[in-house]
C-alpha cells in the first residue's frame, strides 16, 4: 500500500465497523470531513485493488487483505497514541492527530519495539482495544 489517503480509508471503515458494524459511504465522509464524490471515488480505488468490497449505494466491507491492512493501521495507530499519552505525557486531545500524522511513518518493527517498551498494553488511551 502506497498511499497514506487509501490507509486513512481503509482505517475509517475499520473504526467505524467497530462503531456501528456497518459503514456507509456517507459515514465515511462525515468521518473522515470530505466530499461524497472524493469518497465514491476512492471507494472505486479500493475496490478495483481488492482491499473492500463495494457496489454504490452499499455498505462498504473490508476484504480479508484489507481488514488485515486496516487492522495493522490502527493497531501502529492505536499504540503510538499510547506512546505519546504514556511517554511524552501530550495531552489526551490532540495524541489522535498526533498519531495519525505518525501512523503512517513507523514501521511494523518500530511499532513492535514501542509495543514492547509500553509493556504490551492492550488498549488505547480513549478505553479502545489494541489490536
Amino acid at each position: 500500500m502506497e498511499s497514506a489517503n487509501k490507509e486513512d480509508y481503509l482505517r475509517a471503515v475499520y473504526h467505524l465497523m467497530e462503531e456501528k458494524n456497518e459503514v456507509k459511504s456517507v459515514d465515511l465522509a462525515d468521518y473522515l470531513n470530505v466530499t461524497k464524490p472524493s469518497v465514491s471515488e476512492m471507494l472505486k480505488e479500493l475496490d478495483n485493488e481488492g482491499l473492500i468490497q463495494y457496489k454504490r449505494y452499499s455498505k462498504v466491507k473490508l476484504t480479508s487483505n484489507g481488514h488485515k491492512i486496516a487492522r495493522n493501521l490502527t493497531s501502529k495507530h492505536r499504540i503510538i497514541e499510547r506512546f505519546l499519552k504514556d511517554m511524552l505525557k501530550i495531552d489526551k486531545k490532540r495524541i489522535h492527530d498526533e498519531a495519525h500524522r505518525l501512523e503512517h511513518a513507523f514501521s511494523d518493527d518500530s511499532i513492535g519495539r514501542l509495543r514492547k517498551l509500553l509493556g504490551n498494553p492492550k488498549q488505547d488511551p480513549h478505553g479502545k482495544p489494541i489490536p
